[in-house]
Protein backbone atom coordinates (compact mmCIF):
# COMPACT_ATOMS: atom_id res chain seq x y z
CA UNK A 1 0.00 0.00 0.00
CA UNK A 2 1.48 3.68 -1.12
CA UNK A 3 2.15 5.78 1.45
CA UNK A 4 0.65 9.02 1.40
CA UNK A 5 1.58 12.59 2.88
CA UNK A 6 -1.84 12.74 4.67
CA UNK A 7 -0.65 9.45 6.05
CA UNK A 8 2.42 10.16 7.59
CA UNK A 9 1.24 13.64 8.84
CA UNK A 10 -1.42 11.20 10.48
CA UNK A 11 0.57 9.03 12.29
CA UNK A 12 3.10 11.54 13.25
CA UNK A 13 0.63 13.38 14.95
CA UNK A 14 -1.32 11.15 16.11
CA UNK A 15 2.08 9.07 18.02
CA UNK A 16 3.42 12.55 18.97
CA UNK A 17 -0.39 13.17 20.57
CA UNK A 18 -0.08 9.67 22.29
CA UNK A 19 3.67 10.62 23.53
CA UNK A 20 2.20 13.76 25.70
CA UNK A 21 -0.61 11.63 27.21
CA UNK A 22 2.21 8.78 28.41
CA UNK A 23 4.60 10.94 29.47
CA UNK A 24 2.77 13.42 31.72
CA UNK A 25 0.80 10.16 32.87
CA UNK A 26 4.47 8.62 33.79
CA UNK A 27 5.19 11.62 36.09
CA UNK A 28 2.01 10.78 37.80
CA UNK A 29 2.71 7.59 38.66
CA UNK A 30 6.73 8.85 39.51
CA UNK A 31 4.80 11.71 41.74
CA UNK A 32 7.21 14.24 40.50
CA UNK A 33 7.27 16.95 43.05
CA UNK A 34 6.47 19.98 41.64
CA UNK A 35 3.00 18.75 40.60
CA UNK A 36 1.64 19.41 44.48
CA UNK A 37 1.83 23.13 43.47
CA UNK A 38 -0.17 22.60 40.51
CA UNK A 39 -2.58 20.75 42.73
CA UNK A 40 -2.23 24.04 45.03
CA UNK A 41 -3.81 26.20 42.00
CA UNK A 42 -6.82 24.38 43.07
CA UNK A 43 -6.69 24.11 46.67
CA UNK A 44 -5.45 20.74 46.75
CA UNK A 45 -3.03 20.60 49.92
CA UNK A 46 0.31 18.12 49.75
CA UNK A 47 -0.83 14.70 51.05
CA UNK A 48 -4.40 14.71 49.00
CA UNK A 49 -2.13 15.83 45.62
CA UNK A 50 0.07 12.49 46.16
CA UNK A 51 -2.82 9.92 46.62
CA UNK A 52 -3.82 11.61 43.61
CA UNK A 53 -0.92 12.33 41.51
CA UNK A 54 -0.36 8.03 40.60
CA UNK A 55 -4.30 7.77 39.49
CA UNK A 56 -4.34 10.99 37.33
CA UNK A 57 -1.25 9.05 36.00
CA UNK A 58 -2.47 6.06 35.43
CA UNK A 59 -5.61 7.86 33.01
CA UNK A 60 -3.50 9.69 31.41
CA UNK A 61 -1.07 6.63 30.39
CA UNK A 62 -4.29 4.63 29.28
CA UNK A 63 -5.29 7.35 27.65
CA UNK A 64 -2.39 7.91 25.36
CA UNK A 65 -2.44 4.03 24.73
CA UNK A 66 -6.05 4.27 23.60
CA UNK A 67 -5.17 6.82 21.34
CA UNK A 68 -2.33 4.83 19.45
CA UNK A 69 -4.74 2.17 18.46
CA UNK A 70 -8.19 3.93 18.32
CA UNK A 71 -8.03 7.27 17.83
CA UNK A 72 -11.07 8.97 18.98
CA UNK A 73 -12.22 12.33 18.29
CA UNK A 74 -12.99 13.22 21.64
CA UNK A 75 -9.44 12.20 23.15
CA UNK A 76 -7.88 14.40 20.82
CA UNK A 77 -10.46 17.13 21.75
CA UNK A 78 -9.70 16.71 25.72
CA UNK A 79 -6.27 16.34 25.33
CA UNK A 80 -6.03 19.70 23.38
CA UNK A 81 -8.20 21.31 26.63
CA UNK A 82 -5.99 19.36 28.72
CA UNK A 83 -3.14 20.76 27.36
CA UNK A 84 -3.51 24.00 27.53
CA UNK A 85 -4.68 23.79 31.16
CA UNK A 86 -1.97 21.77 32.42
CA UNK A 87 0.68 24.32 30.85
CA UNK A 88 -1.56 27.27 32.31
CA UNK A 89 -1.01 25.39 36.14
CA UNK A 90 2.54 26.34 35.62
CA UNK A 91 2.32 30.13 35.44
CA UNK A 92 -0.52 30.06 38.01
CA UNK A 93 1.97 28.18 40.28
CA UNK A 94 4.15 31.33 39.76
CA UNK A 95 6.47 29.65 37.45
CA UNK A 96 7.39 32.05 34.52
CA UNK A 97 5.01 32.71 31.67
CA UNK A 98 7.58 30.76 29.05
CA UNK A 99 6.74 27.68 30.70
CA UNK A 100 3.06 27.81 29.19
CA UNK A 101 4.13 29.18 25.62
CA UNK A 102 7.17 26.28 25.29
CA UNK A 103 4.15 23.71 26.00
CA UNK A 104 2.33 24.71 22.89
CA UNK A 105 3.32 21.57 20.94
CA UNK A 106 1.09 19.44 23.45
CA UNK A 107 -2.11 20.89 22.70
CA UNK A 108 -0.58 22.28 19.09
CA UNK A 109 -0.18 18.16 17.88
CA UNK A 110 -4.02 17.12 18.67
CA UNK A 111 -5.22 20.11 17.26
CA UNK A 112 -3.12 19.84 13.98
CA UNK A 113 -4.57 16.04 14.22
CA UNK A 114 -8.12 16.96 13.99
CA UNK A 115 -7.95 19.91 11.46
CA UNK A 116 -6.23 17.04 8.97
CA UNK A 117 -9.04 15.00 10.08
CA UNK A 118 -12.25 17.31 9.10
CA UNK A 119 -11.89 20.08 11.85
CA UNK A 120 -14.73 20.20 14.80
CA UNK A 121 -18.23 19.33 14.39
CA UNK A 122 -21.05 20.04 16.57
CA UNK A 123 -23.05 16.28 16.14
CA UNK A 124 -21.68 14.69 19.70
CA UNK A 125 -21.69 11.37 18.07
CA UNK A 126 -19.11 12.18 15.64
CA UNK A 127 -16.76 12.73 18.85
CA UNK A 128 -17.14 9.06 19.38
CA UNK A 129 -15.36 7.85 15.88
CA UNK A 130 -11.83 7.84 15.61
CA UNK A 131 -10.27 9.93 12.66
CA UNK A 132 -9.25 8.20 9.51
CA UNK A 133 -5.52 7.87 8.57
CA UNK A 134 -6.30 7.32 5.21
CA UNK A 135 -8.08 11.02 4.50
CA UNK A 136 -7.65 12.83 1.24
CA UNK A 137 -7.13 16.46 2.10
CA UNK A 138 -7.57 19.49 -0.53
CA UNK A 139 -5.20 22.46 -0.71
CA UNK A 140 -7.12 24.60 1.45
CA UNK A 141 -7.16 22.54 4.38
CA UNK A 142 -3.70 21.51 3.80
CA UNK A 143 -3.34 25.32 4.40
CA UNK A 144 -4.73 25.54 8.01
CA UNK A 145 -2.79 22.63 8.92
CA UNK A 146 0.37 24.18 8.02
CA UNK A 147 -0.74 27.46 9.68
CA UNK A 148 -1.71 25.59 12.79
CA UNK A 149 2.05 23.97 12.48
CA UNK A 150 3.71 27.03 12.54
CA UNK A 151 1.81 28.93 15.16
CA UNK A 152 2.61 26.20 17.37
CA UNK A 153 6.49 25.82 16.67
CA UNK A 154 6.48 29.44 17.18
CA UNK A 155 4.79 29.64 20.17
CA UNK A 156 7.03 26.04 21.88
CA UNK A 157 10.79 27.26 20.32
CA UNK A 158 9.49 31.53 21.43
CA UNK A 159 9.18 29.63 24.78
CA UNK A 160 12.03 27.80 25.17
CA UNK A 161 14.14 30.73 24.12
CA UNK A 162 12.54 32.95 26.41
CA UNK A 163 13.23 30.55 29.45
CA UNK A 164 16.63 30.03 28.02
CA UNK A 165 17.21 34.11 28.38
CA UNK A 166 16.06 34.31 32.11
CA UNK A 167 18.53 31.48 32.33
CA UNK A 168 16.21 28.83 33.79
CA UNK A 169 18.13 27.10 36.38
CA UNK A 170 17.33 23.51 34.97
CA UNK A 171 18.67 24.42 31.60
CA UNK A 172 21.54 26.25 33.05
CA UNK A 173 22.19 22.75 34.61
CA UNK A 174 21.80 20.99 31.26
CA UNK A 175 24.76 23.16 30.12
CA UNK A 176 26.60 22.48 32.73
CA UNK A 177 26.06 18.68 33.20
CA UNK A 178 27.46 18.83 29.13
CA UNK A 179 30.80 20.80 29.74
CA UNK A 180 30.19 24.41 28.95
CA UNK A 181 32.44 26.50 30.91
CA UNK A 182 29.97 29.24 31.13
CA UNK A 183 26.34 27.79 31.04
CA UNK A 184 24.59 31.39 31.51
CA UNK A 185 26.55 32.89 28.46
CA UNK A 186 25.34 29.59 26.36
CA UNK A 187 21.30 29.65 27.52
CA UNK A 188 21.41 32.99 26.27
CA UNK A 189 23.36 32.48 23.06
CA UNK A 190 21.09 29.21 22.72
CA UNK A 191 17.56 31.25 23.25
CA UNK A 192 18.53 33.90 20.68
CA UNK A 193 19.10 31.38 18.10
CA UNK A 194 15.86 29.56 19.19
CA UNK A 195 13.79 32.89 18.78
CA UNK A 196 15.54 33.34 15.61
CA UNK A 197 13.98 29.93 14.42
CA UNK A 198 10.62 30.34 15.59
CA UNK A 199 10.20 33.62 13.90
CA UNK A 200 11.68 31.60 10.24
CA UNK A 201 9.23 29.04 11.04
CA UNK A 202 6.39 31.79 11.05
CA UNK A 203 7.12 33.90 8.53
CA UNK A 204 8.94 31.58 6.12
CA UNK A 205 9.68 28.60 6.95
CA UNK A 206 12.21 26.44 4.91
CA UNK A 207 12.39 22.33 4.96
CA UNK A 208 15.99 22.59 5.75
CA UNK A 209 15.73 24.87 8.98
CA UNK A 210 12.88 22.47 10.14
CA UNK A 211 14.51 19.87 9.99
CA UNK A 212 17.56 21.39 11.58
CA UNK A 213 15.03 22.47 14.33
CA UNK A 214 13.91 18.59 15.35
CA UNK A 215 16.67 17.58 15.14
CA UNK A 216 17.69 20.35 17.80
CA UNK A 217 15.12 19.62 19.86
CA UNK A 218 15.22 15.71 19.89
CA UNK A 219 18.98 16.28 20.72
CA UNK A 220 18.62 18.69 23.34
CA UNK A 221 15.95 16.74 25.37
CA UNK A 222 17.84 13.79 25.82
CA UNK A 223 20.23 15.71 27.61
CA UNK A 224 17.54 16.55 30.37
CA UNK A 225 18.95 17.01 33.47
CA UNK A 226 16.48 14.76 35.41
CA UNK A 227 13.95 12.44 34.55
CA UNK A 228 15.55 12.33 30.72
CA UNK A 229 13.56 9.56 28.99
CA UNK A 230 10.33 10.57 30.18
CA UNK A 231 11.04 13.98 29.55
CA UNK A 232 11.76 13.29 25.86
CA UNK A 233 8.22 11.15 26.16
CA UNK A 234 6.41 14.09 27.50
CA UNK A 235 7.34 16.58 24.63
CA UNK A 236 6.54 14.20 21.92
CA UNK A 237 4.32 17.43 20.84
CA UNK A 238 7.34 19.77 19.87
CA UNK A 239 8.86 16.87 17.76
CA UNK A 240 6.07 15.66 15.96
CA UNK A 241 4.74 19.42 15.29
CA UNK A 242 8.30 20.17 13.34
CA UNK A 243 8.16 16.56 11.72
CA UNK A 244 4.60 17.05 10.59
CA UNK A 245 5.52 20.85 8.92
CA UNK A 246 8.25 18.89 7.33
CA UNK A 247 5.76 16.34 5.67
CA UNK A 248 3.75 19.63 4.68
CA UNK A 249 6.65 21.72 3.19
CA UNK A 250 7.33 18.44 1.05
CA UNK A 251 3.45 17.71 -0.11
CA UNK A 252 2.90 21.63 -0.32
CA UNK A 253 3.79 22.08 -4.13
CA UNK A 254 2.20 18.56 -5.41
CA UNK A 255 -0.87 19.87 -3.58
CA UNK A 256 -0.64 23.58 -5.46
CA UNK A 257 -0.14 21.89 -8.79
CA UNK A 258 -2.99 19.74 -8.98
CA UNK A 259 -5.06 22.56 -7.87
CA UNK A 260 -3.62 24.66 -10.56
CA UNK A 261 -4.24 21.38 -12.78
CA UNK A 262 -8.04 20.88 -12.00
CA UNK A 263 -8.57 24.61 -12.81
CA UNK A 264 -7.17 24.96 -15.72
CA UNK A 265 -8.17 21.23 -17.09
CA UNK A 266 -10.75 21.21 -20.00
CA UNK A 267 -14.03 20.32 -19.53
CA UNK A 268 -15.49 18.46 -22.34
CA UNK A 269 -18.88 18.99 -24.00
CA UNK A 270 -18.69 16.10 -26.33
CA UNK A 271 -15.97 14.03 -28.27
CA UNK A 272 -15.20 16.75 -30.41
CA UNK A 273 -15.65 19.79 -28.69
CA UNK A 274 -14.04 21.17 -25.51
CA UNK A 275 -14.86 24.28 -24.13
CA UNK A 276 -12.39 26.85 -22.20
CA UNK A 277 -11.65 26.42 -18.63
CA UNK A 278 -13.66 28.51 -15.83
CA UNK A 279 -10.68 31.30 -15.97
CA UNK A 280 -11.75 32.07 -19.39
CA UNK A 281 -14.93 32.38 -18.47
CA UNK A 282 -13.84 35.43 -16.41
CA UNK A 283 -11.52 37.16 -18.90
Amino acid sequence: MKTTPENKIHYTLRVASAMCFIGHGTFGILMKPIWSNYFGVFGIGHDLSYRLMPILGTVDIIMGLILLFYPLRALLTWLIIWGVVTALLRPLSGEPFGEFVERAGNFGAPLALIILSGGFSKNIKHLFTPVNPNIQVDAKTLARLKICLQSAIFLLLLGHGWLNLIEKQSLVDQYRSLGFINPATTAQIIGLVEIIGALTVLIRPMRSIVLALFIWKITSELFYPHYELFEFIERGGSYGTLLALWYVLEAAPAFRKNTDYSRTKPILVNDNQETTNNSSFNN
